[in-house]
């Protein structure tokens, strides 16, 4: 599968943004996808994750009540809604899928096999 993310920007705190990760193919159903980030000189780090069939969603500590994920199976689409951004949310943001049994969350990157471009969240104070 190929993972193209976009919605990135600039954005002061307090605002808001829509991630968009859009996948190829006709599998995207069976496919737990998740969000992760690289801020400037720190790892990849998990941001939030959904099952292939979305009744189960995972997020990181430091987004829970802000960041929420989601999807859309007739358009194949992932996304990551972020609210009341801070400017510690500032990073690249990446898309990533995994093919997996039903009900998984997937919260690390060696778990991931597929990878979006990522795109880049600037949080100005």
């Amino acid at each position: 599968v190929q993972l193209q993310a976009s919605g990135g920007g600039l954005v002061q705190a307090g605002g808001s943004l829509r991630l968009s990760c859009a996948a190829s193919g006709d599998t995207f159903g069976l496919y737990a996808m998740g969000w992760f980030r690289r801020a400037q000189g720190k790892e990849r780090e998990f941001v939030a994750g959904i099952s292939r069939g979305g009744s189960r969603t995972d997020r990181a500590d430091s987004v829970k009540g802000r960041f929420t994920i989601s999807r859309d199976y007739a358009k194949n689409m992932l996304f990551l809604q972020m609210n009341s951004l801070k400017p510690e949310d500032t990073a690249v943001y990446y898309c990533a899928a995994r093919d997996t049994v039903a009900g998984a969350v997937l919260t690390t990157v060696d778990q991931y096999a597929y990878w979006g471009q990522g795109t880049e969240v600037t949080v100005s104070s």
